[in-house]
């Protein structure tokens, strides 16, 4: 005998207010609290052969009467999960970022509450979030620190066959240990479509059945780093100009200072990167002193923090005066690439305009519109391109004076 679950009429409006009544109720009697958690618990496993009409709007059976298969995640957990999964949230970093990349963003039952209706262009996800999912339940912070940020008791009531988060290995027990729903971890590191992220981006793939379109899209990766290494591979270190990636944002906006070393931006058009330091990977704060020292031939600099770029220099003139790069007007645009994670297209777009303007030469043939219009459109099936130049992550010399 089967039993049906109708759904309840409210819409979707009253569904939330309803829930954010019911757990102002709970915040303030934790023994109701998990009371009410432990009942859903129950009735999910309890009716094993209901059919759940989430309130994303897809209906799928209860895992127990589904058939199963094992997979491995990225941190190397065994997850048992269905073998037909219809519905998902993607949390954490990456999260969303790859459900795009992957073009199954239809799969999402729940949302990270920086879903909304105002154009968030850090995130290159965001301006191709299709309009309807910002109706969909938050179910998780975001963010990338890689611990458990999931809402439990929202996951619980949309009932995603899998959940697919960025969290490290006891943060993913910890999600699926509050769920008893599966958590698949996609924990990768940052950086500019490394190993790390390829990994991430098939393990996604094998979860929802995506394997060819991430096959398609690694390729693509693989064939934008050669054609960018193949352009400059070639050119002597004497002929090359010396460039400073500065005020990036990492954990937050940065001044002048912050820069990176093992830059893979810069390594792969095998660019001079005066800021490298052997003993250092990633970002990190250079000195003035260091700055001026190296005396970069080209600065490259995030335009979102130029606010602060400007308060430095009316503090201390003399020392941006004294840069090269900037008395001979050689500063230029490098919009922030990293927001809970990487954004492999923005990344790409840097390099070739890095390109552009370190290796003239070599990428006379690249026109940044074109060349960003077919890197947003093959990563997220859309060109956001004029998206971000009219919210400010704009490609351009920076006027400093």
């Amino acid at each position: 005998m089967q039993i049906i679950v109708k759904r309840v009429s409210w819409n979707l409006k009253e569904f939330r207010g309803r829930w954010i009544e019911m757990k102002q109720f709970m915040s303030k009697n934790k023994l109701v609290k998990i009371t009410v958690i432990t009942i859903v618990m129950a009735l999910f496993t309890l009716t094993a052969c209901t059919v759940v009409h989430a309130p994303g709007g897809q209906n799928h059976q209860n895992h127990q009467n589904q058939q199963m298969r094992t997979m491995t995640d990225a941190v190397g957990r065994n997850v048992e999960i269905p073998v037909e999964v219809q519905s998902i949230i993607a949390i954490g970093v990456g999260g969303p970022r790859i459900a795009a990349y992957l073009g199954v963003m239809d799969k999402l039952v729940g949302i990270e509450a920086h879903f909304t209706s105002e154009i968030n262009v850090l995130r290159d996800y965001h301006p191709a979030i299709p309009e309807e999912l910002l109706m969909l339940p938050v179910v998780g912070a975001g963010g990338g620190s890689g611990q458990n940020n999931g809402f439990a008791e929202e996951i619980i009531m949309v009932s995603p066959d899998v959940i697919i988060a960025g969290f490290d290995r006891d943060a993913a027990d910890e999600l699926q240990s509050q769920t008893g729903i599966p958590v698949v971890s996609i924990r990768h590191t940052t950086g500019l479509a490394n190993e790390s992220f390829k990994q991430a981006v098939r393990v996604f793939a094998e979860v929802v059945s995506a394997e060819d379109r991430a096959e398609e899209l690694l390729a693509y990766i693989d064939e934008l780093k050669n054609d960018l290494n193949k352009r400059t591979i070639n050119v002597p270190d004497d002929e090359k100009l010396r460039a400073y990636a500065g005020a990036v944002t990492w954990n937050g906006r940065r001044g002048l200072a912050g820069t990176y070393s093992n830059f893979g931006i810069f390594e792969v058009i095998n660019a001079i990167n005066v800021a490298h330091v052997p003993n250092i990977d990633g970002f990190y704060e250079a000195s003035f002193e260091s700055i001026l020292i190296w005396n970069p031939d080209v600065i490259f600099l995030d335009p979102g923090n130029k606010d602060l770029i400007m308060s430095e220099f009316n503090a201390n003139p003399s020392f941006f005066n004294s840069l090269r790069a900037v008395r001979e007007g050689r500063v230029y645009s490098m919009p922030s690439f990293n927001h809970a994670g990487t954004n492999i297209t923005y990344a790409f777009i840097n390099a070739y305009f890095a390109g552009t303007i370190l290796f003239p030469e070599q990428f006379a043939d690249i026109d940044i519109a074109e060349k960003a219009g077919e890197i947003l459109t093959n990563f997220l099936g859309k060109n956001t391109f004029e998206i971000m130049q009219a919210n400010g992550l704009f490609y351009g010399q920076i006027i400093i004076e």
